[in-house]
């Protein structure tokens, strides 16, 4: 049986340990570049398609050559270069050509969205912590400010008029504060911190749109099935769409669970039934009892629309959204009452202290 190998010098059909046709690459490293670069993309080379052609068992050495034959391991370490007259100079100048060339490549939006999703959440730990530290800092001058107006509304407050007679005049409340007045120095100072916490809730509302913007056109399959956030959040603990579109559904339930499935493995607590997908309203809302199986049946239809996003296909969104609405009514109508735990036996052995012999044993020390 025939076994197809790649090389970076070449193709090979190889039977054993013997070579019975070959097609070398052009000793140029730009060719060479170009030729690998197709092999890292998945691709096909026509030195392969031609190789494999007329050939009925086939084996192939690389899975990326599936559709030509089934994967195997094989031992190519006999086919050397330097036994076709390449010299590890073009290797290397190759190499050096291929990197150069994957670098420069475009970038597939879905990874820009990968980024802005993590870039959001600084913003949101950022924001967070800079509204702590505002009402912490402001709460000193003006603490029933807190009552009266919450985030961005606060923030831009304090920004506006800085001192409190102005924010009241503005919201139009008669109020006497126990706060301690301050300098115009420190109101200056704290001033400045809420304009910054304002640039940031505008830089988060940007990038939410920007995210929710890649999201609509890469995604359309999985928007109309969970939302543009819940979509962005998965293909960001994915690593990428076509990361997403490749996992099994059962690791699709778990993403954003990774430390309590560790913690399961560790210790042997109960694993996680979900991950982010928590998030969606059809699991967070069901009962506990329900919601491992909703979660699953989620995660099935999460899959098949990340596949259908990535690789293409007839829309299947909400055709998707619809079967998965029927499945969670039968989960629904199915499972109506929570699990019974099962009883416990009655009182098991002696009674909690009294080991076995104990009598016998305080009798020996009394004597």
């Amino acid at each position: 049986m025939a076994t197809l190998i790649t090389k970076w010098f070449g193709v090979f059909l190889c039977e054993e340990n013997r070579i019975l046709a070959k097609r070398l690459m052009p000793k140029d490293s730009d060719e060479i570049a170009e030729k690998l670069a197709v092999m890292q993309r998945g691709g096909i080379l026509p030195e392969e398609s031609e190789l494999a052609q007329g050939q009925v068992k086939l084996t192939v050495g690389d899975r990326r050559q599936s559709q030509l034959g089934k994967p195997v391991l094989f031992d190519s370490g006999f086919i050397k270069p330097e036994s076709f007259g390449f010299t590890q100079e073009i290797m290397h100048n190759a190499m050096v050509k291929l990197g150069k060339l994957r670098t420069s490549e475009p970038i597939a939006r879905d990874k820009s969205a990968v980024q802005a999703v993590r870039s959001l959440d600084d913003l949101i730990e950022t924001g967070n912590l800079m509204n702590e530290r505002l009402h912490e800092w402001y709460g000193m001058h003006f603490p029933e400010l807190a009552d009266y107006a919450r985030d961005r509304r606060y923030a831009e407050l304090i920004a506006r008029f800085g001192d409190r007679k102005g924010i009241i005049e503005d919201l139009g409340i008669e109020i006497e504060s126990i706060g301690s007045d301050m300098d115009d120095d420190d109101i200056r100072a704290i001033q400045d911190l809420a304009d910054q916490l304002c640039m940031v809730y505008d830089n988060r509302d940007r990038t939410e749109e920007y995210i929710s913007q890649i999201i609509r056109d890469e995604c359309p399959n999985m928007c109309a099935l969970v939302g543009g956030p819940l979509t962005a959040r998965l293909i960001s603990l994915a690593g990428g769409l076509e990361r997403l579109a490749s996992l099994p559904s059962s690791t699709v339930q778990l993403l954003g669970a990774e430390k309590a499935m560790f913690r399961h493995l560790k210790s042997g607590k109960k694993p996680p039934k979900h991950g982010v997908i928590y998030q969606h309203p059809e699991v967070h809302r069901a009962p506990y009892w329900q919601r491992g199986n909703i979660a699953r049946v989620l995660a099935c239809k999460i899959s098949i629309a990340a596949r259908v996003d990535q690789y293409g296909g007839e829309p299947v969104g909400e055709s998707l959204l619809e079967d998965f609405g029927r499945r969670v009514e039968d989960i629904k109508r199915r499972y109506p009452e929570p699990p019974k735990k099962p009883q416990r036996d009655g009182k098991k052995g002696a009674r909690r202290g009294k080991k076995k012999g104990g009598a016998d044993k305080f009798k020996k020390r009394g004597q």
